[in-house]
């Protein structure tokens, strides 16, 4: 099983990290990091570097796609781009084709959610509806073999869901337990609703556009 996590400048590294410790956990299973241009990329804050070792056209028919989300997404999503273009024709062989957080940006701007419910950060929720998707404030949305996942850290949610999926639920528990995923934040405020209006401002505040 070939899994491809596609990079880009300025992404968010948890994006692409949390999925990769559950996916990689998977029978069988093959990670690539794959981008334009071999090399590193840096993430979002420039402090964190992942080397892509393929490009997009080393890696044309993967099983998994999975496109992280991060500041850089806006900057993709040009038809022409070429990470859209690498969707577009991946997704007709792929077996899932998944993103987290503006990731599914990508997948829309390759027109692959046109009409669809689909999730991404709740701060990038009008850009989604605007390339043609139908947000659904949910942490994991699945259409037919596309899955996308909101803000961050609901990317291990998405790749335990997948996992489940493909190896079952048992599989994908222990998957879980390996990685002691058992969150209890000492605060719950991981969502606007619970966050309150305030809190919501702030984080408009403090960013000028999402990181995520």
């Amino acid at each position: 099983m070939h899994i491809a996590i596609a990079m880009f400048d300025r992404f968010t590294a948890l994006d692409a990290i949390g999925p990769y410790e559950v996916l990689n956990r998977l029978p069988d299973a093959t990670v690539t990091f794959v981008a334009e241009e071999a090399g590193e990329i840096r993430s979002d804050t420039r402090m964190l570097g992942i080397i892509a070792d393929a490009t997009f056209d080393d890696v044309p028919e993967p099983d998994i796609i999975l496109v992280p989300g991060g500041g850089g997404t806006r900057a993709l999503l040009d038809p022409d781009a070429a990470i859209v273009h690498w969707v577009k024709h991946a997704h007709t062989t792929s077996t899932w084709t998944t993103s987290v957080c503006t990731g599914s940006l990508v997948l829309a701007a390759a027109g692959l959610l046109d009409g669809l419910d689909a999730t991404t950060h709740w701060a990038a929720s009008d850009l989604l509806e605007g390339l043609g998707a139908h947000y659904t404030a949910q942490r994991v949305v699945e259409q037919g073999k596309i899955v996308t996942a909101a803000g961050v850290s609901s990317g291990i949610d998405m790749a335990l869901a997948l996992a489940a999926h493909i190896a079952g639920d048992d599989y994908a528990r222990a998957i879980q337990l390996g990685i002691e995923y058992d969150p209890q934040p000492p605060f719950d405020a991981g969502s606007p609703a619970k966050a309150g209006p305030e809190l919501v401002a702030l984080v408009r505040a403090i960013a000028v556009e999402p990181t995520t």
